[in-house]
Formats: structure tokens, sequence, C-alpha cells
């Protein structure tokens, strides 16, 4: 006997992309913690899986996931599912009828669509698959251009392309509900971007980590290392007078949302103390393209003397280690960001010595994820979220003597060597294996 579920109980399928799949999760978190919702699952959940099924939500709440969300296709209201097609006919029995009926009724159009995962289906095999769901109670009209509703049958091939079964692992079926924003991939790719840095994120990406740090409307972001000031397309040495950040901007009709941006050392104090930032969203330099640089002394005292007049000063340029960079990034957001703010980065990393426990901490920031992104066989970053739960005080200061969690990991600083060892030992790997021309 069919039980009556209302609003409340209703399940959704989300569809998910399967690329940057470590960054999913995290990201869909961070939306619906927006809307101070939970990420309430099934049990049969994996994360791995390019779908979810999430409960305990309204249909609103979906709709403004997908309006952000660049990991997430497309999301359904669930009516069925099951790992056959008789679990999934029992399944779609049991939905309520009421659920069903205002999407059903005879003056309205629908079309079904099929999607499969992993696999790819003849057309004549996706008929069969509709045609088997003449079960359902559809009373409308089908128009496969513009229709009212819109119902999906989704399977689940697994992810080994190498081992198709001939079965599908699940099948879905549900109600669409709204699409992903996959689109602004596309739109907002690099390729057509008017100024480029020769580090500038890709979009994609970039979409990401402002949706890790839960960004919202009137919030104030800061980029400590926001991009190179030289030119970086083939053949071009200097920025032309319209190639920069505001430009950008203005390409993509947000110039209204610039701020704007100085040229300053990340390590010297500058900020006010009462400067605060709802998140810090940034790529620090790994010191791959040139070693990191930071102005200093090699003196022990630097303070001028007071009769310093300035004018003969010229600043001296010093390496500025990795370990010291990310110890003051984290400082900077425990003094700097509003409590319950984010500070997302990127972090390197050279893999066959990675652990846990290399990510930097702070007793102010609490770390809420931590996802990679291989670059090489031997080199990775790891896109780092971390949000401020506490205002810093004066014991904070000597923590990372007290506490190893908060002693910097100084094994980031030899990163830029191991890079380049691993690029040498690869590359002569490839001149071994490939055999010369006989004179």
């Amino acid at each position: 006997m069919a039980v009556y579920c209302g609003r409340a109980c209703r399940k959704y399928l989300l569809h998910l992309a399967h690329d940057n799949v470590d960054f999913r999760l995290p990201e869909i978190k961070a939306l619906l913690s927006l809307r101070n919702r939970p990420f309430d699952t099934s049990e049969t959940f994996s994360e791995k899986s390019p779908f979810w099924q999430l409960k305990g939500l309204s249909e609103d709440d979906i709709r403004s996931v997908m309006s952000r969300t660049v990991c997430g296709k497309s999301s359904f209201e669930l009516w069925g599912h099951g790992t056959t097609t008789d679990e999934l006919r029992t399944s779609l029995l049991e939905y309520p009828a009421e659920n069903m009926a205002p999407y059903l009724q005879q003056n309205s159009t629908y079309k079904i669509n099929v999607y499969t995962f992993n696999k790819t289906l003849v057309f004549k095999d996706r008929i069969k698959k509709i045609d088997a769901l003449d079960f359902l109670p559809f009373k409308g009209t089908v128009n496969l251009k513009d229709p009212e509703h819109i119902f999906c049958l989704l399977e689940d091939y697994g992810s080994d392309p190498n081992d198709i079964p001939e079965e599908p692992f699940h099948i879905f079926f549900g109600r669409w509900i709204a699409d992903g924003q996959r689109e602004l991939i596309r739109s907002y790719s690099v390729k057509k971007r008017h100024f480029i840095g020769n580090t500038s994120m890709d979009a994609g990406l970039s979409f990401i980590m402002a949706n890790h740090a839960k960004v919202k409307a009137d919030d104030l972001v800061y980029d400590p290392f926001v991009g190179t000031g030289k030119a970086s397309r083939k053949n071009q040495k200097w920025r032309g007078p319209d190639e920069n950040i505001r430009a950008n901007l203005r390409q993509y009709g947000t110039e209204s949302l610039y701020v704007d941006v100085m040229v300053s050392d990340a390590s010297k104090p500058l900020w006010r103390k009462t400067a605060q930032f709802d998140a810090i969203v940034t790529d620090p330099p790994y010191g791959i393209r040139e070693s990191t640089r930071r102005t200093g002394s090699h003196k022990d005292i630097i303070k001028p003397p007071e009769d310093f007049s300035g004018e003969s000063h010229v600043p001296v340029s010093m390496a500025y280690h990795l370990s010291d960079i990310f110890a003051d990034l984290l400082n900077f957001a425990a003094h700097h960001l509003v409590l319950g703010g984010r500070l997302v980065y990127w972090l390197p990393i050279y893999r066959p010595e990675y652990c846990e426990e290399m990510v930097p901490l702070h007793p102010c920031l609490t770390l809420i994820s931590n996802c990679e992104q291989t670059l090489s066989s031997h080199t990775s970053r790891r896109l780092i979220t971390m949000e401020k739960t506490k205002e810093p005080e004066d014991s904070d200061r000597l923590s990372h003597l007290a506490d190893p969690r908060f002693t910097p990991y100084q094994g980031h600083n030899s990163f830029r060597e191991k890079y380049f060892s691993g690029l040498t030992k690869k590359n002569g790997k490839d001149a071994k294996a490939t055999p010369k021309n006989k004179e």
C-alpha cells in the first residue's frame, strides 16, 4: 500500500559531471549551507557516483543549488529507482499518485529523455525503454520541442569504460527540475578572455573556488595574489592600455562589482586591523615559472633611522619561502576574515611525500575540505577551504610552539626543486625509451 509523501519527504536526484570529482561534494555542501540546509543522502551514497539522492530538501533548495553549481549537470524530483527494471517499476508504482498528478494532466505536454552513463544506446533501444514506462498514467500530449514537463530515465553503467555491463547497475526515473551552470565554463573560457596572465585560473575551477568560499551577493572578496602585470600572449612583451582586470570584468558585464587592485607585498602588513573580508579566494605563487620573492633586507634590523628621508632607499628582493607564504596567508585570514568567512587557496604538493599533516593549519581557522587536482605523476595541487571559527587571541601567536599541527610545513620550500627534478627524471626516462635514429 502506498504511503502519502508530502513535499517534506520527497527525494531529489542530482546528476553530476564526471570531472573534478574531488571537488563536487564540498561544492554542493557549501551551496546548501548558504540556505542553512543539510546534506542528507541515502544509505547507499557513493561520493564517486555521478548520481546522488538527496532528501530533507525542497524544490526551491534544489533550484538554488543548480543556479550556482558547475559540478552538477541536472536535477530531478526522484519518482522511482532500482537495480533492475522490475525494481524500478515497483518503486514507481509505490510513489504517491497525488504527487505525480499535477504533471500528468490531460491538457499538459511532456517528453521523456533517456540518459545513460558510460554506455551509448542506439535510438531504437531508447524508444523501447520509454515504451516500457507505459504503466505510468501519462494523460498529456507528447511535445519533443517545447514541453511543459520533462521526465528522464537515467541508467548507471558504472565508471569503467573497459568493463561496461550488459545491464545497468542502477536505474532512476524522475521529473526534471533544473540544469546546473556548466555553460559558464565555456562562456568564461580563458581562451576568449580579453586579458590573461601567464597563470590565469581555469574558468571552471574559478567558479568552484567561489562556491567553496560560499561567496554571495554583496560580499567583499579579496585575492592577495591576484596575478601578474605582464603580458602572456605569444610575441607580446608588454600589456596594452586596455589589458587589465577591469577590462575583463567589463567584458563579462560585471564591472560594477569591481572594487580596485593595488600593487603591494603580501608579506607586509598593509590593511587596517578593522578591515574585514567575507571571503579570501586566491592562488598563491608556487615558484615554478620563477622563484617567489618578497621585499626585505638582509640585515637583522630593517627599521630605517629616524632621520632617513627615503630618497635613496632601494628595496631588497629576498626569497619568499612557500611555508612563509602560507603561514602569512592563514594569519592574514585569521585577522581579516569576518567570523564564518572562508579562505580558499591552492596548495602545491609533491605527491610521493604528501600526507594530510602537511596542510597548514591555524587555531582560528577550521579545515572544511581538501580536494586534489593532479598535475603530473609526481605533483598536484590541493584546493584548501578553511572557515574562520574564532577571533585571534594573543596566545594564538605562539600556538605553533605548543601544538605541532600549527607548525609551518617546511617541505613546501623545496617544491620548486622537486617539481623540476620530477620533470628531469621524466624526460630522462622518455629519452631512454626513445630509440635513436641510426645514421
